[in-house]
């Protein structure tokens, strides 16, 4: 390594405010820094568009099963399977939601510490070291989130309602086609008890809800690159 590049201290001032050169020099690096952020924001929509895809399959099929199992004398197991359909779905979108982040984390910082410092380099960059980090992150990239932080947050904003609307509708269900009956007799099925079935059905929500509990502030949305602000 020649001294030149020894000496390079991407914290430096001069360094880390590239912003205000773009925008007061016609430099070289504004056009690669151009052409980054747009294949960056391009991986990003796409991986969104995933994201949107099993989401939108999700809430169609649980939906059309819950409107299924009123449609007649259909039994209260159809709501349960759509429950298990809707969990499948979750681990799906956990997965496809920590790609996602990989691309989201670098447009936000290119946003917040090159194109916000260009627009105005009174307010300096969000962090010192952001060019050593984008430069690790493309030499060594790795997922930001854990597996279990993005099946929270994907938990929490999307599957959490519907999953507690689907478990109103079931018990809506068994009392709504058996009237005469108490919740535990209507809630078995053949060769299952009806308490099996609750008890079943209980540990299940409950463990949702411990898992919808976030870990770190990152998960919560109070800082990090995987969610700045309110994070879609």
């Amino acid at each position: 390594m020649s001294d030149g590049e020894s000496d390079f201290d991407p914290e430096a001032p001069e360094e880390k405010e590239i912003g205000r050169e773009m925008v007061d020099e016609s430099t070289g690096l504004g056009s690669v820094a151009a052409h980054l952020y747009r294949g960056e924001m391009e991986r990003m929509v796409e991986w969104r568009d995933r994201l949107d895809t099993t989401t939108n399959w999700a809430v169609t099929v649980m939906s059309a099963i819950v409107a299924y199992a009123f449609s007649g004398e259909v039994s209260h197991a159809v709501i349960l399977a759509g429950l298990i359909m809707g969990t499948v779905f979750l681990f799906i979108e956990a997965r496809r939601f920590r790609d996602y982040d990989v691309w989201r984390s670098r447009v936000r910082v290119l946003q917040e510490n090159l194109f916000a410092n260009a627009l105005d380099p009174s307010a300096g960059v969000e962090r010192d070291a952001w060019r050593e980090e984008l430069s690790e992150d493309y030499r060594d990239p790795s997922r930001n989130i854990s597996y279990r932080g993005a099946f929270s947050h994907r938990l929490r904003r999307v599957y959490l309602p519907l999953i507690t609307a689907m478990l109103v509708g079931w018990l809506f269900h068994i009392w709504a086609f058996n009237p005469d009956e108490t919740l535990l007799e209507s809630a078995s099925l053949p060769g299952i008890d009806g308490t099996v079935v609750v008890a079943a059905v209980g540990i299940y929500y409950g463990t949702l809800l411990l898992l919808a509990i976030p870990l770190s502030a990152k998960e919560r949305g109070e800082s990090g690159e995987a969610e700045h602000g309110d994070l879609e």
